[in-house]
């Protein structure tokens, strides 16, 4: 039964997430290639780390300083089940360590990447950015989702870091193909 009322809150997300996507590609090829982004997810243990070394990965080539951030926590390590998970995208998490966005990093970054609504709207409402300056990283997923946010796999288990990873990657490519030079214009 739970399973069943879970599904049926989330109708309005799986009707709404092609449009939220045309919409969020169209603001980002709308907009200036960015020079630094922002990757924050709520304690940059898992999510932002990943989606920030495969971001960093991708678009170091073309000049585009990528960093990530939490809302909550400093100096903490990553939990081994990330560790395992990011190497599978060839990336080493084992020197991250967490650390806090702050209104400098916030309001110094010309594109922030998050993982929820909710958190879009704590950074507009602490540092005073304008919702367009912020992407729901779940809103550019090429598959038919569930919901717009990236879940946060802390405490889960390693099957569930592998989905979430995924999806992050899959995110991710399609970020990269519109932040690549002939994507957007440049600054």
């Amino acid at each position: 039964m739970r399973e069943i009322l879970r599904h049926v809150r989330r109708t309005p997300e799986r009707l709404l997430h092609p449009l939220r996507r045309r919409k969020a590609l169209e603001a980002l090829r709308a907009r200036a290639r960015p020079k630094s982004l922002l990757v924050i997810c709520h304690g940059n243990i898992c999510r932002s780390p990943v989606a920030a070394g495969l971001l960093r990965r991708a678009l170091e080539a073309d000049g585009i300083a990528v960093e990530s951030a939490g809302l909550i926590g400093f100096n903490r390590p990553s939990p081994p089940e990330a560790l395992a998970a990011a190497e599978a995208h060839g990336l080493d998490l084992s020197d991250h360590r967490s650390s806090l966005v702050t209104a400098q990093r916030a309001r110094s970054a010309d594109l922030i990447v998050v993982m929820e609504m909710s958190q879009q709207r704590r950074i507009c409402e602490r540092f005073g950015r304008r919702p367009g300056d912020i992407l729901i990283l779940g809103d550019l997923d090429p598959l038919p989702v569930e919901t717009r946010t990236i879940r946060d796999p802390v405490n889960d288990d390693r099957a569930m870091f592998d989905q979430v990873y995924e999806r992050i990657a899959r995110c991710v490519r399609e970020l990269v193909d519109i932040l690549t030079p002939s994507g957007v214009t440049s600054s």
